[in-house]
């Protein structure tokens, strides 16, 4: 070995020395620190897991499954409320067409009414106007006939009054019987 190896070594020897002394120190740490920590640990128990208990595990799990029918049965229940509301919402909805289609109807009938009703009106009076036109005529024949009866009644009534009573026939002249016919009794 030459004396350049033995400062190298020396130098080595002393980073050994150091090294030794740090891992010395860090071990003596480590050392306190796994005793804190096991003081720690032994004195607090909430700080170990809990061990697992089967009984409280299965009541917890019956629980949660008794929660889940409720809420199960609770679905259900507002699902068959949904279909029956759903179905009567289309019942009202075809009613409401319907309505919807008669009433249309309805409008145009109420805006034909007048129409269909003049039509029918004049359906109605075409035969009380010829029955009153028939009437008319036979209230003129008969009219006409009264005059009639009512002329010859009149005549023959002043042709009774004058029967009775004798009237000088005094002679006419010729040319007066021409114009004058003498009257005829009916």
């Amino acid at each position: 070995m030459s004396q350049s190896d033995t400062p190298n070594i020396q130098v080595l020897s002393t980073e050994v020395s150091q090294l030794r002394q740090e891992l010395q120190l860090r071990d003596q740490l480590v050392q306190q620190l796994s005793q804190e920590l096991f003081r720690l640990v032994k004195g607090n128990t909430s700080f170990m897991p809990q061990q697992p208990e089967p009984e409280r595990d299965l009541s917890h799990l019956h629980a949660l499954q008794e929660q889940l029918q409720a809420v199960e049965q609770q679905v259900a229940f507002y699902q068959e409320q949904i279909t029956t509301r759903d179905s009567e919402i289309y019942q009202l909805r075809q009613s409401v067409q319907e309505l919807t289609d008669r009433t249309r109807m309805l409008e145009q009938v109420v805006q034909e009414l007048p129409q269909i009703y003049r039509r029918k009106f004049e359906e109605r009076m075409t035969p009380v106007r010829e029955k009153i036109a028939m009437l008319q005529r036979e209230n003129r024949q008969l009219q006409a006939e009264l005059q009639s009866v009512s002329y010859r009644l009149a005549l023959k009534t002043r042709n009774a009054s004058h029967g009775g009573i004798d009237l000088p026939n005094f002679p006419r002249p010729a040319s007066e019987e021409t114009n004058i016919s003498t009257p005829q009794n009916a």
